[in-house]
């Protein structure tokens, strides 16, 4: 899964695929604009390292109905692993993700 931010909005698209998780933007966004963008759309806090901080809370609104019955178990189950490799907050409520400019 991932995200797709503009400068006016933010989609995420393919919430089923757990196997991996970034913030996709275009190239000419600067990082003020993709903060911004982040910002209103709950997304979180972008981080100096080209990270964003995701709220698992945001993940599971913005799937919404469009996963399946499996999808909560396979969604911890990269949670687990996002754990085990230090990419998620101490209390667990945020997972790092990594911005791809396209």
């Amino acid at each position: 899964m991932h995200f797709f931010i503009s400068a006016d909005s933010v989609e995420l698209v393919d919430p089923q695929d757990v196997t991996a998780f970034s913030i996709r933007c275009p190239a000419e966004l600067d990082d003020g604009d993709l903060a911004a963008s982040a910002e209103r759309a709950g997304l979180g806090e972008v981080l100096e390292s080209g990270h964003v901080m995701v709220p698992v809370a945001t993940i599971r609104r913005m799937a919404g109905d469009r996963v399946g019955p499996s999808w909560e178990d396979d969604l911890a189950g990269m949670l687990a692993y996002a754990t085990r490799k230090g990419w998620t907050s101490e209390d667990g409520t945020r997972v790092r993700a990594h911005v791809e400019r396209t």
